[in-house]
């Protein structure tokens, strides 16, 4: 079964049309006729959304946290609980959902689930995470993120509902949606509830791009046939996952998403009044969220993608790059809302998150991605530019690891380019595959 609950957006009384007096002094009523049109062309600006830094009026919005505890968690009312979250479980007014249910008299918390970074979100990426007991509440801490990437049947056998409260960024690699969905399976299997407290898709809902993940190149940064920029929330994502049978026990799992009021596919996160915690330590802000889908395929590269500085996945570089000559190609293909300014940078262990960046304490020249207008700009395509001009003006010194065909979701990038193809057959669209996509993603949004 799948349910989809929300509640009704407030009502907001209109202002009746007023009459203004007559005025006698033709003086008044030129200030009032300036002040109007000042007034049209500041609402203008304000509803420009085209900048990377440009905001409308804050939305008011409340995410599948705020509402559940606004109801004082009545749904989860005599049921032994156990929630899969991190430090950006918190509501709008910043307390976190371990505390919240631990407080709650009529919840039993029985177990939390931390993803990869752990609960606290500082663990490196890529390492592995120990089991331990929450101090605050005494209840044991599970890693999904250690031997296992799913809850055992052994860790949910005292549970009866899973509650999975997690922000994600938008993007295929990001592990946060593949511990949901596992554990939706193990939920399926073991006949637990599984309730997904929707969040906002940072980087809106509105924009699809990159290739599919074609079969054979599964991994736990990309699980399913999706796009790298998938335009979903986490909500959406689970009705997809078990709405196409991509779990298994699909058709048996009791799947619950609690919608969020008041949010629109087309806004960014800081059109929201949402709180922003960045998901993971190399995901600070809004901006880097901006510019990933694209360039944490660098990751795939010995190029450094800027972990160890302050910007990472906005800076990109290695020591062997001429920065001013990686600029000039780049801006010259005329990307649409990027340009990028050459830099040198020095990554530094950054503790305890990020203990080795690649290139560490060495100078890199390179580039820094400056989006100046993010309604237009296309990270996939960026971040594909970026490597097809490494791996063409440094062919000596430029190196693939392993996990590029993983990031991509096939081997059509290190194949195409290996082999010599131009960047604009690279960059063509693979039109059919989106097509179909757009088509079955449909079928699962929660959100106008």
């Amino acid at each position: 079964m799948t349910h989809i609950r929300s509640c009704q957006p407030g009502k907001f009384p209109v202002e009746k049309n007023s009459v203004i007096p007559e005025m006698k002094n033709v003086h008044k009523l030129l200030i009032l006729l300036l002040l109007f049109l000042l007034s049209c062309t500041a609402s203008k600006v304000v509803d420009d959304n085209s900048g990377i830094g440009a905001k409308a009026y804050p939305y008011t919005v409340k995410t599948g946290l705020d509402l559940i505890e606004s109801e004082d968690f009545k749904s989860l009312a005599g049921k032994r609980v156990g929630v899969i979250t991190n430090h950006t479980g918190i509501t709008k007014e910043g307390r976190h959902i371990i505390n919240l249910l631990g407080e709650a008299e009529n919840v039993d918390l029985v177990g939390i689930f931390g993803p990869e970074h752990g609960v606290h979100g500082v663990a490196p990426s890529g390492k592995s995470v120990d089991s331990r007991t929450d101090p605050a509440t005494g209840v044991p801490v599970y890693s999904l993120y250690e031997d296992s990437n799913r809850p055992t049947g052994k860790m949910i056998a005292k549970i009866d509902v899973l509650l999975f409260d997690m922000q994600d960024v938008g993007a295929r690699f990001y592990t946060y949606i593949y511990t949901m969905a596992l554990a939706m399976e193990a939920a399926a299997l073991n006949g637990k509830d599984f309730i997904v407290l929707d969040r906002p898709n940072p980087i809106t809902g509105s924009k699809i791009e990159g290739p599919l993940l074609q079969p054979g190149f599964e991994s736990f940064i990309g699980m399913y046939p999706i796009p790298i920029r998938h335009g979903m929330t986490v909500g959406e994502l689970a009705l997809l996952f078990k709405g196409e049978g991509w779990i298994e026990g699909a058709d048996s799992l009791d799947l619950e998403v609690i919608k969020m009021e008041g949010w629109k596919r087309k806004l960014w996160f800081d059109q929201t009044d949402v709180p922003w915690v960045g998901p993971s330590p190399s995901m600070p802000a809004l901006a880097t969220a901006t510019v990933y889908p694209g360039t944490c395929l660098i990751e795939g590269t010995n190029v450094s993608e800027g972990r160890g500085s302050a910007t990472p996945f906005e800076l990109i570089g290695a020591p062997w790059v001429d920065g001013t000559v990686l600029a000039d190609r780049l801006n010259k293909l005329g990307l649409d809302g990027v340009v990028f300014e050459a830099v040198e940078f020095t990554p530094v262990a950054i503790l305890p998150s990020v203990p080795y960046p690649k290139h560490k304490d060495k100078l890199c020249g390179g580039v820094k991605v400056r989006v100046v207008n993010r309604e237009r700009f296309e990270p996939v395509k960026t971040g594909v530019s970026i490597i097809w001009f490494l791996k063409n003006l440094y062919p000596e010194e430029f190196e693939w690891t392993g996990t590029i065909n993983r990031l991509y979701g096939s081997d059509k990038l290190k194949t195409g380019i290996e082999n010599g193809l131009a960047l604009d057959e690279l960059l063509r669209e693979e039109s059919a595959e989106m097509d179909a996509f757009s088509k079955i993603r449909s079928k699962y949004l929660l959100y106008e």
